[in-house]
């Protein structure tokens, strides 16, 4: 599949409601452009038959933690599934379809199989950002505990997440509900696309995060800052009438902002 078919395909993918958004398959579209010999069916195939060998371990009584427990026995010690502590930034990270051949990931990816296998098995799980760190749990109001798929599916509980928050700010955190948002397909589609985005903007390579920054707006038309990124990496690319057009928007949309002045020095070279 080529590059624009994959894009398309992903386009129609999302613009479905959130709740009918195919999280794994439009994570492939993902990585159909950067892989685009990928088969869809071979992978969807293997969430498929990871989520049957998980059926047949599931304990009779089906408790939420002997749950967690027997998916973490099952993706984490059966099948190997860790967390890539030593390459954290390898581009592989992201693309489901090599975390899954090479059962190595970062929290967003490892989430995506983790939701996927618990979605499969009937027990609904979400994704929740924490700052600074990527969680899941269960779907089940008033239970506060969380996954940490990144180590090994670590069960946490809100103190746990006190402390962790406690560690990461050097100072004594107050949890709030706000620190637990749920994310939507969008969002979580968004973080695995912005972790791309970095990860080829810190290589150099203006191409790959520019695919990123254009498929965040296929998920989100509406975020000045992705405009505006997507008007500076035009502008590095020598898309001059694009990124003016990206850029005067960005301005009219934020003639306050505090690269404002910046962005009237590339339009002015852009004789604008």
């Amino acid at each position: 599949m080529n590059i624009s078919s994959a894009r398309q395909y992903f386009y129609k993918e999302v613009q479905q409601p959130d709740e009918y958004i195919d999280l794994a398959r439009a994570a492939l579209y993902i990585a159909q452009e950067e892989y685009p010999y990928l088969d869809l069916e071979e992978y969807l195939n293997a969430l498929e038959t990871m989520a049957l060998e998980l059926q047949e371990r599931l304990p009779q009584e089906r408790y939420p933690l002997k749950i967690i427990q027997t998916i973490n026995q099952y993706l984490y010690s059966d099948l190997g599934f860790a967390g890539n502590q030593e390459n954290y930034y390898d581009p592989r990270n992201s693309f489901l379809n090599e975390v899954i051949d090479r059962r190595l990931g970062i929290p967003i990816s490892l989430a995506l199989v983790y939701l996927e296998l618990a979605r499969r098995i009937d027990f609904p799980m979400e994704g929740v950002g924490m700052p600074g760190h990527f969680l899941i749990r269960p779907s089940i109001p008033d239970m506060e505990i969380f996954v940490d798929v990144f180590n090994g599916g670590d069960v946490m509980f809100p103190e746990d997440c006190q402390e962790l928050l406690s560690q990461m700010y050097q100072q004594q955190v107050e949890l709030k509900p706000e620190f637990f948002p749920v994310v939507s397909k969008r969002q979580f589609l968004e973080r695995m696309l912005k972790n791309l985005k970095y990860i080829y903007l810190n290589q150099q390579n203006l191409e790959k995060s520019l695919a990123s920054v254009e498929r965040i707006l296929i998920l989100f038309p509406d975020q000045v800052q992705e405009l505006r990124d997507r008007g500076l990496l035009c502008y590095e690319l020598g898309r001059f009438s694009q990124a003016a057009r990206d850029l005067e928007t960005y301005l009219a949309q934020s003639p306050n902002a505090r690269d404002a002045h910046i962005i009237r020095h590339i339009l002015s070279q852009l004789g604008r």
